[in-house]
């Protein structure tokens, strides 16, 4: 128990961190390999960092953002934990990813696929701010905002909401389902911002199988889709919101909408 009354965890290795954050879109078809059991139980179980880094290595949306974060920190394995947190959560490690290097690791990954209309755009949000964390995959690389701001409703900001790390606050915890209370992405004009927080239904685990115990009211947690990936610690919820604001005023500073780019290397 922390000094607020929190539980403390043990840090997860980062092989075990990283499953965590992939599992929610990897059940949904969206990324990484095709079985997603597989993932579920090696990350809940914990053990076998082999196998977790062998299949971390198929997911080709968040991997080069790994690779580009820790060859930019001297750092020989992106599933160091440092790594893995900077990506989903932020850390210090974003501030040494070079503006020039994240455009360029873009361009080399996106150009052939989406042209030079995409370039200038990653661009200028990198120019704006961008930094290498999860969001700025959501907000700047994928079609939801453009598709949003070009006036389709519904699924774009849902997408956009959902697919983002977002912390919530443990209202009720009742077998495998939580009821958390989180501020939801909303369209201000052509800005996202933050709506009021409003309580929502998540996972915990599927048939007992999940990666954070012992949940009481009051936890705040990380959420990805639609399940629990972590229990968040102060600095943690920090650094969270301030790589999450870059990214959000950087797509918010874009004249253009977000790019379209294929759906086949979806990142999670």
């Amino acid at each position: 128990m922390t000094a607020d009354g929190a539980h403390a965890d043990a840090p997860a290795p980062g092989p075990v961190l990283f499953a965590r954050y992939a599992y929610p879109p990897n059940a949904l078809g969206y990324c990484g390999p095709a079985d997603p059991g597989a993932l579920l139980g090696a990350a809940s179980e914990g053990s076998d960092l082999e196998v977790l880094a062998q299949l971390a290595s198929r997911f080709s949306g968040a991997w080069p953002y790994l690779q580009l974060i820790a060859g930019c920190n001297g750092l020989p394995d992106p599933l160091d934990r440092r790594v893995v947190e900077a990506y989903w959560l932020g850390n210090g490690l974003l501030d040494r990813v070079p503006s020039g290097a994240l455009a360029a690791s873009l361009a080399e990954r996106f150009d052939r696929r989406a042209g030079r209309a995409f370039a200038s755009i990653a661009e200028a949000a990198v120019a704006l701010g961008g930094v290498a964390h999860h969001s700025f995959h959501v907000f700047a690389v994928y079609p939801w905002l453009g598709l949003l701001r070009a006036g389709m409703d519904g699924a774009p900001l849902t997408v956009l909401d959902r697919c983002r790390i977002r912390t919530g606050t443990v209202v009720a915890v009742a077998g495998d389902s939580v009821v958390v209370r989180s501020r939801p992405l909303e369209l201000v004009g052509s800005r996202l911002a933050l709506g009021p927080a409003r309580a929502e239904v998540v996972r915990r685990s599927l048939d007992g199988a999940g990666f954070v115990e012992l949940l009481e009211p009051g936890d705040v947690v990380s959420l990805h889709w639609d399940w629990v990936c972590d229990r968040l610690g102060p600095a943690q919820r920090t650094r969270l919101a301030r790589a999450t604001a870059r990214n959000l005023d950087a797509v918010n500073g874009l004249e253009a909408p977000g790019p379209a780019v294929a759906l086949d290397a979806y990142g999670g």
